[in-house]
């Protein structure tokens, strides 16, 4: 069983004055521990909800000049057993190359191989079925007159 493991990482920000600031240097620094090893981990700017109304806020909160972000990394595991292995990979994998970050497992989505093989099958019968076809394509020359 493959999964797509989505961890929430608080990358800590110095010396920023914006949110947007701090989200653009947060995701830099965070791909920069992570390359080249794990350049196939999505980093994804975070979502937050305040706890008492439920709206949307940043996701960066900004304190004298220094920053806490909330990143989404994203990354497949292949060949688990369960979720919960998928979720332990995933917290190791990317912990190790984010030293002193907090890392939280937001989600775990069990991918379904099955029905991606068959739509694939399906897609390239459908781009190979021209033998079918009793259309004939015109000339050039007879396009240009």
């Amino acid at each position: 069983m493959d999964c797509r493991v989505v961890v929430e990482a608080a990358v800590p920000v110095y010396d920023v004055e914006t949110t947007d600031e701090a989200v653009r240097i947060a995701i830099s620094k965070t791909g920069e521990m992570l390359n080249p090893d794990l350049n196939y981990v999505e980093i994804n700017m975070g979502t937050k909800e305040c706890p008492h109304c439920g709206d949307q806020v940043d996701p960066a909160f900004i304190a004298a000049d220094e920053s806490l972000v909330a990143l989404e990394l994203e990354m497949t595991v292949f060949n688990v057993e369960r979720e919960e292995h998928a979720s332990r990979i995933a917290r190791k994998e990317i912990g190790q190359r984010l030293a002193n970050i907090p890392l939280e497992v937001l989600e775990v989505n069990v991918i379904d191989e099955g029905d991606d093989a068959e739509d694939a099958d399906e897609t390239e019968d459908d781009l190979f079925d021209d033998e079918d076809d009793d259309t004939v394509l015109p000339e050039f020359e007879d396009l240009i007159d």
